[in-house]
């Protein structure tokens, strides 16, 4: 049995993922989120439900029991969770980490996307930045994930880079981080210790074509 802590699980990304993984009898899934309701149509046998704030250590510490690995996918306060989390993980014992970030943090991304990309969400990426250095400085084992700008689109089309690679794709589809992501869940050696951008290839371009 795999247990996998889910913070953020309310997250659209997240969802996608459990409803991957809900199947599985080998993966247990304890998500954790401010309101339990949006997922109380839940109700397969391995999944536990804890409502809370991130910023409660105690509840934190005891959702992190037994976890095999912690998957990271919040909104807001980037920095202060990532630390919050980093220090739980440690405090119990806990090494397998997958953080999502956001493409963008290392400068990866050139020209008029980069440019475009920076203007539109530069203090989330310095959130982000401080995140990624503080989970990369760490001893946990972790992968981090950047995707670049999310859509909907029912699809599973992408590719990886690695930290230092630049990102030219401008959109990925959230069923296509998921994937990823529940991959890493099946195979938890998988991916250890990298830092991988996430594209939909051909959709180079100065912005999202949603955007346009």
């Amino acid at each position: 049995m795999t247990n996998v802590l889910i913070l953020g699980a309310g997250g659209q990304v997240a969802r996608h993922v459990i409803e991957r993984v809900i199947s599985n009898d080998s993966i247990h899934l304890t998500l954790y989120m401010r309101d339990t309701s949006r997922l109380n149509y839940l109700e397969a046998s391995q999944i536990n439900l804890i409502e809370g704030d991130l910023l409660h250590t105690e509840k934190l510490h005891e959702a992190m029991q037994g976890q095999d690995l912690v998957y990271v996918n919040i909104n807001g306060q980037e920095d202060i969770l990532a630390e919050q989390t980093v220090q739980a993980m440690q405090a119990t014992g806990i090494k397998r980490i997958v953080f999502i970030a956001a493409i963008g943090i290392y400068s990866e991304v050139p020209g008029a996307f980069g440019q475009w990309n920076q203007q539109m969400i530069g203090p989330i990426l310095e959130r982000y930045k401080k995140a990624t250095n503080l989970i990369e400085s760490s001893s946990l084992d972790y992968t981090i994930l950047r995707p670049t700008w999310y859509t909907d689109k029912d699809e599973v089309d992408y590719i990886i880079t690695q930290k230092g690679e630049t990102v030219i794709g401008t959109e990925i589809s959230r069923k296509s981080v998921a994937d990823l992501v529940v991959k890493i869940i099946e195979d938890l050696n998988l991916h250890v210790g990298e830092s991988l951008g996430l594209e939909k290839p051909g959709t180079e371009g100065d912005k999202p074509a949603f955007k346009s």
